[in-house]
This record gives C-alpha cells, structure tokens and sequence, in this order.
C-alpha cells in the first residue's frame, strides 16, 4: 500500500512539475519580432514568431496547404498581430484603428489575409472564421531576394501609402495599406494644439504651413496662423515673425483675401532687418503672383540692402511677370554682377529663359 502511495505521489509531481512554465530568459528557435514604423502619423505595429527555412520547403510543407482551405498564423507560435493607430485602407477595404490577429490561408497561388478582431491566439487552431474575422483580402504572391527567417517588409513607401510584405524563403506576401492622411493628420493637429502645444507660436504656424503645403483645410489653417501670430487669451504667446507673416502671406493668396494682404505686408516689412528676410518676403510675393507689391518691396529693401544680389533678381522678375522685359533684363544682368560665382551659371540660364519669355518658378 505504501509503495503504491509512493509511486502515485511520484507521478502526479512528476506530471505537475513538467506542466509548469519557467520566466528564464532563453533563445528561442522562432525569436519574437515587435516593429512599429509610421505612415504619414498612423503607426503600424507588427508583432511575431519569425521561424527559420533551416532547409525545408516551407510554402508547401509547413504552411497548411490542399483539401479545405486552413488558416495560418503568418508567424509561429502565438498567431501574428498588426495594430493600426488610426483607420486604414487594406488593399483599397477600409478598416477601423485597432488590434487584429494576421492569418492566412494559401489556395492555390493566391493568399487571402484574414484580420481577425479576436488575436489573441495560439496559432490559428481556434480562428472562428464566421465570428472571429473582420475583414479579409486575396492577393498575389511574388518572388524576393531569400529570406531565411521569416520577416515583414515594409516597402513602396509614399506620403499616404505603404506595402507590407512578409518574406520567407524565396516568397513575398504583400498588402497594400493606405492611410487618409489629410484627414489624420488635421484630425492630429486640432488634438495637439489643445495640449501643451497651445503655448508654441511654432506649432500653430507649422500646423497651418502642414495644410498649406497640402491644400486642405485652408480656412482652419487660416485660423491657425492668426493664433500663431497674435496669441491666445488676452495675446498669450503671441508672436510676430517674418516666417508666420509669410504663412499668412500665402494663405491670402490660397483663399483670396487680399484685404488683408497689405496690413500683413506692413507687419513683416516691420521685421526685416536682414537681406534673406528680404528675399523670403518678396521672393513669397512674387511667387503667390503678387507682382506689383513684390516690386514695391524689393526696390524698397534694395535701399537698405544695394549689394543683395538676389533682391536685384527678385526685382528682374517682378518686372518680367509684370510684362517689362527691358527692365527684366537690366535686373538680372545688375543681379549677374553681384552674384558669386557658383550662381551666375543659372543667372544666365535665367536671362536666356527672359528673353526667349519661358521663365517658370521652380517648383
């Protein structure tokens, strides 16, 4: 009896010792990779098991394939998670910020991604396809440069898009994410200025600079500057600077106030004291097509500034677009003059642009 007393004990601690987990810090065959990167202001953070070819033919003999199509969990071990900080677009379906679980299902030599509102999970074993998925999207593979372990790319990276891609092997999954990013990015701004930031001349003209540079949501913009300019309750933090002038500047000319153009010229003409500042405001003017004050401007610095060769050019231009070529052409040779020497080749193109009368701005 007492033998057999012994021998149950030893099996049930045997049992519960192999049964429980340790917190040792150990290598792992399929190391855990966590990457965030950022897409205009929308994080998109991966989280996965990254497993190793390690001499397997990994696309048809790990990877579930044949008879009922059976989800993967694009990873190893525990399933692999995308998180998105803001909405997105997932090969042109839109989905809603948040956390999902990335499966998917091989078929054939297309491969359908599954995001999966409920993601955390061990491996796919229990994706409840009908409950579990939010949205779900077929594409195509391509061939890449050998990965040996399993990993997720980010490539083809524009201002408003991105294409992920996991690699392994000698495959590409990609998908396409695309963000809204005027919509994000106002929608940030309007948030940040509320905070700390409302006390920073610098955010609110570098949030109206952020829209003018996009051409959305001009009149908030508009808003912004002026805050930037002449403060907050009772002019806290205000601040009058040539760089928040010219914003305002240019958002005159993007929505047609011109009223309020020559009051705002005033008040940065008040501010120069330097030949650059000189040659940001009336090189603003003439490229927002405010000829005649670029041209009233510029004589009017060059009294103070008769060696800046670049104001004698600012006024060759304003004469050019104002139709006077003789003028034009006076300035830029004058400009020619003055000029160091790294700059006369393109004065000389611009002369040769004068006179054959196809002068643009760079863009």
């Amino acid at each position: 009896m007492r033998t057999s007393i012994i021998v149950l004990l030893t099996v049930f601690l045997t049992q519960n010792l192999a049964a429980q987990f340790h917190t040792l810090n150990m290598p792992q065959g399929s190391p855990r990779v966590q990457e965030t990167q950022r897409l205009g202001i929308t994080e998109i953070t991966l989280d996965y098991g990254s497993p190793a070819v390690r001499n397997r033919d990994v696309w048809n003999d790990v990877i579930p394939q044949g008879g009922d199509p059976i989800a993967w969990r694009a990873g190893a071990n525990m399933a692999t998670t995308i998180e998105f900080s803001t909405d997105v677009k997932i090969e042109g379906k839109p989905l809603q910020a948040g956390k999902y679980g990335l499966h998917i299902i091989p078929q054939n030599d297309t491969y359908t991604l599954l995001f999966a509102h409920n993601y955390n999970q061990w491996g796919s074993y229990y994706l409840d396809r009908d409950n579990d998925i939010t949205m779900e999207v077929t594409v195509q593979p391509e061939t890449c440069t050998t990965s040996e372990q399993l990993d997720y790319e980010f490539l083809n990276r524009t201002e408003n898009s991105l294409v992920i891609g996991l690699e392994w092997g000698e495959k590409r999954i990609p998908f396409k994410i695309e963000v809204d990013l005027n919509k994000t990015v106002v929608e940030s701004l309007r948030s940040e200025l509320r905070g700390i930031n409302t006390y920073h001349w610098q955010a609110w003209n570098d949030a109206a600079r952020w829209c003018l540079d996009h051409d959305t949501n001009l009149e908030e913009a508009y808003e912004w500057v002026n805050r930037s300019i002449n403060g907050g309750y009772n002019g806290f933090a205000a601040h009058r600077d040539i760089r928040n002038l010219v914003t305002k500047v240019n958002l005159i000319a993007k929505l047609g106030k011109t009223e309020e153009l020559q009051p705002t010229l005033d008040q940065a003409q008040d501010l120069v004291t330097q030949d650059w500042e000189a040659n940001y405001l009336t090189q603003t003017l003439l490229r927002d097509g405010f000829y005649e004050q670029g041209l009233k401007l510029t004589d009017q610095n060059l009294k103070t500034f008769p060696k800046a060769w670049f104001l004698h050019l600012n006024k060759s231009l304003a004469h050019y677009f104002l139709g006077d070529k003789k003028k034009a052409l006076n300035g830029a040779n004058k400009a020619l003059d003055l000029a160091p020497e790294p700059r006369k080749a393109r004065i000389r193109e611009i002369i040769s642009e004068i006179n054959a009368g196809n002068y643009q701005f760079p863009s």
